[in-house]
């Protein structure tokens, strides 16, 4: 089995800077990409910040999160990758983009290096068949704020052999989260539960059931969830929630999933939630206004 030291992540957005700080805590070598400077200088800001916060709550000594941060480096191209023993891809959840990607990353690694994908819902063996190494290909899927979830599920491809499998739950398990394993159907576990019930809400909005506040308010208090789901869409990101339904609705056919009209209109307007300051709620406000 591959012993994982070193690991590049591509993309440093929201997942792929939580990923790069979780490794680097574990005590891996990180190399984060992303071909925008700009992102990757934002990355290291959110991370030293949340780090920051881990030592003034006791859970991270000072020295340890100075220790981590030096592990990680940035790079705008591939040409970092050719050592890492693993490489994440946290890119947005679109299959096209993840190809390209692939495309010009896998003659950059190692024959023996691993390729995991943290995708929410696209299918694993299609993603891994568009690589160079199906067999070292893999779903290793975070959940966000990647520094305090948990859970990663691990989902085989048809194609993907006991030691990917085997590594990458070592990996995940190195990284201080716990494992659940997921066929590669749909969606895979939580969201192909979590995503329908968040689309049932905005349909409830959209049809005047009720309003924003009174959905999250009757969620949290009629079934105990800890956030209601129209903020939990906008914390999610209403693009990657259409995204995941689309991909639930054309992959199993079934009616059911079909993404709200609702949520459409929003993710055109360019309300995506909270990264971009409105979704359901305006966060321009405090506390947040509802939009509709």
């Amino acid at each position: 089995m591959t012993e994982i030291r070193k690991i590049g992540v591509i993309g440093a957005g929201l997942m792929g800077n939580g990923i790069a700080h979780v490794a680097s805590l574990a005590g891996l070598d990180v190399v984060l990409m992303d071909v925008n400077p700009a992102a990757l200088e934002k990355a290291m800001g959110t991370i030293g910040r949340n780090m920051e916060r881990q030592v003034s709550r006791g859970s991270v000594q000072a020295e340890d999160r100075d220790a981590a941060i030096a592990r990680i480096r940035t790079v705008t191209d591939n040409g970092a990758f050719g050592d890492c023993d693993a490489v994440i891809e946290a890119a947005t959840e679109n299959e096209a983009i993840k190809k390209k990607i692939y495309a010009a990353l896998c003659p950059t690694l190692r024959p023996d290096a691993i390729l995991a994908t943290n995708t929410s819902s696209i299918p694993i063996t299609r993603l891994g068949a568009a690589t160079d190494r199906p067999a070292r290909f893999v779903g290793m899927h975070f959940f966000n704020p990647v520094p305090m979830m948990k859970l990663v599920e691990v989902i085989r491809g048809l194609a993907t052999d006991d030691a990917t499998a085997e590594a990458v739950t070592q990996l995940a398990q190195v990284m201080g989260k716990q494992v659940v394993a997921a066929a590669d159907y749909p969606a895979f576990v939580v969201n192909r539960i979590l995503c329908p019930m968040l689309n049932e809400a905005i349909f409830a909005l959209m049809e005047g059931v009720g309003d924003i506040r009174s959905i999250d308010a009757g969620m949290k208090l009629g079934a105990n969830h800890p956030m209601g789901p129209l903020e939990l869409c906008d914390f999610v990101g209403l693009d990657t929630l259409y995204e995941v339904l689309k991909v639930l609705h054309e992959g199993l056919g079934d009616p059911k999933y079909r993404p709200c009209p609702l949520l459409a209109k929003y993710v055109e307007a360019g309300w995506h939630g909270r990264k971009t300051g409105r979704g359901f709620y305006d966060y321009s406000t405090n506390p947040p206004t509802p939009t509709r």
